[in-house]
């Protein structure tokens, strides 16, 4: 199912991660009361609801890493993160190089563990990263400028404990926050983004759109997002980023993604220095993760001796 991607112009489909649901429709309601009642507060609750996971973690965290996989729990900033090495590896693995994999928003360590396998199978040592506000992880709120930091936080302490990082593997807004990180000097011989987003300032006019919220509340949630990180949404796009990757990149992306649109793969291809797009068709968003295609091609590509 996949082909060598030619420059096209993604769909134009907008995403659907937010589906429709009675709890959706008692989100948008008490943000649109609260937006005209009460603007002030109406900003608040849309940043907090922005900055939530969907879905809740604790759905999930009976399908994280099992018994085969040993936990970590580090504090990182006012949350923590989970570190999961393959317990098989604890002996006779330790001077493989590392391998970094890092789930999306709202998903979890367990979504990674296929690559994980493929990883190992290549002769190499995965640690998955479960992110702020994810999984077992502390904290109740989390975004892409965070998700950069922590994955920067988690290869340095890595580093420090001497672990060499081949490469870090991130799916959907961990990709973005992947690129964040590598454009500000992450340590690793190669990155793979997988089904990147490449705007979330675009993020929020979805965001708006499914909760009915206006323009002003909008861009004042975006404002507040925006002091608070320290960093303007337009700094995490792509043409921002790109130019200072200097890392071999590998991109996959399906052309049905109704997530994430296929033309913000084209966007990283195009912004990244000799990187490479692997175009897929057929299996969406989340399935590419399982597909023993991509399995193989990313480990290929992650095992490759360097130039």
């Amino acid at each position: 199912m996949t082909s060598t991607s030619t420059p096209a112009a993604g769909h134009a489909a907008q995403s659907n991660y937010y589906r429709p649901s009675r709890t959706m429709r008692t989100l948008r309601f008490g943000l649109t009361t609260s937006q005209r009642l009460w603007p002030a507060l109406g900003v608040r609750a849309a940043y907090r609801l922005f900055g939530t996971p969907l879905p809740p973690k604790w759905l999930y965290r009976g399908q994280g890493p099992g018994v085969e996989w040993r936990r970590e729990g580090w504090a990182f900033e006012d949350a923590s993160v989970g570190i999961y090495h393959l317990a098989a590896q604890d002996s006779g693995a330790e001077s493989a190089p590392v391998v970094l994999l890092v789930h999306g928003w709202g998903g979890h360590a367990g979504q990674m563990l296929p690559l994980a396998q493929a990883v190992a199978d290549a002769g190499l040592r995965p640690v998955l990263l479960e992110l702020p506000a994810h999984g077992r992880s502390a904290g109740t709120m989390s975004n892409s400028p965070q998700f950069a930091r922590a994955i920067a936080y988690v290869a340095a302490r890595l580093a420090a404990d001497g672990h060499a990082l081949r490469a870090a593997v991130a799916h959907s807004l961990g990709a973005n926050g992947l690129a964040l990180a590598a454009s500000r000097g992450l340590p690793a011989d190669r990155l793979v983004l997988l089904a990147p987003p490449a705007s979330p300032r675009e993020y929020t006019r979805y965001f708006a759109h499914t909760f009915g919220l206006n323009e002003a509340t909008r861009l004042a949630m975006q404002r507040l997002f925006e002091s608070r990180e320290g960093v303007l949404m337009p700094q995490l796009e792509p043409a921002a980023v790109g130019p200072r990757i200097a890392q071999r990149t590998l991109i996959v992306h399906d052309r049905d993604d109704r997530v994430n649109r296929f033309a913000d793969a084209e966007a990283y291809r195009d912004a990244i220095r000799h990187a490479q797009l692997m175009e897929t068709q057929g299996w969406g968003h989340r399935r590419i993760l399982k597909e023993a295609e991509v399995l193989a091609r990313v480990a290929r590509f992650v095992a490759a001796p360097a130039d």
